[in-house]
Parts: structure tokens; sequence; C-alpha cells
């Protein structure tokens, strides 16, 4: 009888610890200042990110709410505040208002690739295209991107150059890179 019970205790274990096997292990990433779980979809912890608040009031602003909950999968280089704080002055205004709705939705859907995209993936798609990978954007421009060292830059059609400053915020829906910088379509 003592033997069943082990067996059947060592079962048990061995289908728990599969089971687990089953499921990706991502580390819980901070982005400002807040945890982003892999659980919630990419607006939903988008908004408790100190740094990117101004991004979530653009994407709210576009109309975009429900299309960055939605299924997906997407890719998302978020800028952070200061990137949005580094274009000249009074253009994240401009942009918010109501007329100027198309062109913020360009900007932000230029930000967004469709497809999951990990470090893992970029890094593939970086060697197979002999140190470059072209990434088409939901906007329908496109993004360019290259290793620098251990870093990742994505550089926009006007030639402007992104750092990806923290990789594979993984989410319900996809995974954001957070980067340095608003990239801009021609």
């Amino acid at each position: 009888m003592r033997i069943r019970f082990n067996a059947r205790v060592a079962a048990i274990g061995l289908s728990a610890a599969l089971s687990a096997a089953a499921f990706p292990a991502f580390a819980q990433v901070m982005v400002g200042g807040a945890p982003m779980l892999a659980s919630k979809d990419i607006v939903d912890n988008a908004v408790n990110s100190k740094d990117h608040t101004t991004l979530v009031a653009a994407v709210k602003a576009a109309g975009l709410v429900e299309t960055l909950k939605s299924a997906g999968p997407f890719t998302v280089f978020a800028p952070t505040n200061a990137a949005f704080g580094a274009l000249p002055a009074g253009t994240v205004d401009t942009l918010l208002k109501p007329e100027n709705k198309p062109t913020l939705t360009k900007v932000l859907t230029y930000h967004v690739v469709a497809g999951k995209y990990d470090a893992a993936a970029l890094t593939k798609l970086i060697a197979n295209g002999k140190g470059m990978a072209s990434l088409k954007t939901v906007a329908g421009g496109t993004l360019t991107a290259k290793a620098s060292g251990n870093a990742v830059m994505v550089t926009d059609e006007k030639g402007g150059t992104a750092t990806v400053t923290i990789a594979d915020v993984y989410q319900s829906n996809g995974v954001i890179h957070v980067v340095d910088k608003v990239l801009l379509p021609n």
C-alpha cells in the first residue's frame, strides 16, 4: 500500500512539473515604477507606467484603446514621456488636438507591428537579414531594426533612430519594447 501511495505522489509531482514547464515563465519586468504583468494586455499595463503617460493619453486621443486591447498579437515600440518631450515644442499638444487625430493615429500605429517579436525573434530576423531587419508597421510604413553591441536600434523612414531601452515586456496580447525616441513615418 505504501508503494502505491509513493508512486501516486511521484506521478502527481511529475505531472505538476510538466504542466509548469508547458507555460513559459517570464520574469516580471518593471516599467515606469510599475510591474508589467504578462496576464494583462498592452493598454492595461501601459496605464500603470509613470514613464508612458503621454503615450497612454495619445492612444486614448487617437481612439486606439480597443485595438490595443484586442487579441493581437502586437509588438509595440513604446516611446517614453522623455521621448515625446524631445519632440519640437508644441508637437505633442498639436497632435492631441481632435482635428489632428488622423496624423496622431498614423504616428502611433507606426510604432506597432502585427505579430509578437520579442528580442530573440528580432535578433533572429536581424541575423537572417545580414545585420538588418525590415518590419512592416500597422500604419503601412517600415521600421528597420539593427543590432548595435548588446542593444537593438530601430530606425524610422526619416532616418531617426531609437534604442530599445527595455526589451521583452510581455503582454497577454503581444510584447512591448520601450524606446527612447518617437519614431516618425514619411
